[in-house]
C-alpha cells in the first residue's frame, strides 16, 4: 500500500502522513458497475483512489439519477468529507465507472489530521473547491444548456475521464445518467452522429474531435 500512496499521493503529502495511512488505511477493490456508497448509509471511511473512476449521483425516489461529478486517480468526495466531519449519513450514491481500487480512512481520523498535517488540511479544503466548482457546473448545465449539448458534454467529460474515445455505455444507462428518456437519447446520439461528431457502433459509441 505504502508505494501506491507515494505514487499516487507522494506529491500531496508528506511521509509522515503517508505512514500512518498505510497504518490505518483499508485497501479495497470494486469492479464496474458495483456500488461503493449509497444514499442513507453511514459513512465510516473516506476514499482515495489509485485506479479507475467513481461517478457520484443523487437519486430521487423513483430511481432517477442526477450526475454530480466523476471521481479520479488522486481525488476523493466532498460529500464523503462533509459527512465524515459533520457525523451524518450519505446524502449521495457512489457508483464504479472503471474498476476502482483505493485506500479507505477511518472517519475518526478526518478532523485529528486536519490540525495534525498542513498537507492534509489543504487537500481537503482544494477537495471542497474543486467538487463546488464541479457543482455549479452541474447547475449551469441543467439550467442553460439545452439536452443535445448535455449529452455533447456528458459524452466528451466521458472521453477525458476514461482515457478513450469509445464509450461503451448504452443508450438506457446515459438517459438515465442525464434524467431523460431513451428514445431522447437515442434521436440525439443520431443528431450528433450526422453531425459528425460521434460515430455509432453496436455496442460502443465513438466521439471524434473534439
Amino acid at each position: 500500500m505504502i508505494e501506491e500512496l507515494k505514487e499516487n499521493y507522494g506529491f500531496l503529502f508528506e511521509e509522515d502522513l503517508i505512514t500512518e495511512i498505510g497504518q490505518v488505511g483499508l485497501i479495497k477493490s470494486l469492479k464496474r458497475g458495483e456500488t461503493l456508497m449509497e444514499i442513507g448509509s453511514a459513512i465510516r471511511y473516506m476514499p482515495l483512489l489509485f485506479k479507475g473512476s467513481i461517478k457520484v449521483v443523487r437519486e430521487d425516489s423513483d430511481g432517477n439519477e442526477l450526475l454530480l461529478y466523476f471521481l479520479e486517480i488522486g481525488d476523493t468526495c466532498a460529500f464523503s468529507l462533509s459527512c465524515c466531519i459533520g457525523n451524518k449519513k450519505s446524502e449521495i450514491k457512489a457508483i464504479i465507472v472503471e474498476d476502482a481500487e483505493m485506500v479507505l480512512i477511518p472517519v475518526q481520523k478526518m478532523e485529528e489530521w486536519i490540525g495534525k498535517y498542513k498537507t492534509w488540511k489543504n487537500f481537503v479544503f482544494e477537495s471542497y473547491n474543486i467538487r463546488l466548482e464541479e457543482m455549479l457546473e452541474t447547475i449551469d448545465t441543467l439550467a442553460f444548456m439545452k439536452m443535445d449539448q448535455r449529452l455533447y458534454k456528458f459524452l466528451t467529460d466521458k472521453v477525458k475521464l476514461i482515457g478513450s474515445r469509445n464509450i461503451e455505455n448504452t443508450h438506457q444507462q446515459i438517459a438515465h445518467n442525464l434524467n431523460t428518456s431513451r428514445v431522447v437519447i437515442s434521436r440525439l446520439l443520431k443528431q450528433l452522429e450526422n453531425e459528425k461528431k460521434i460515430r455509432l457502433h453496436r455496442s460502443r459509441i465513438e466521439v471524434l474531435d473534439f
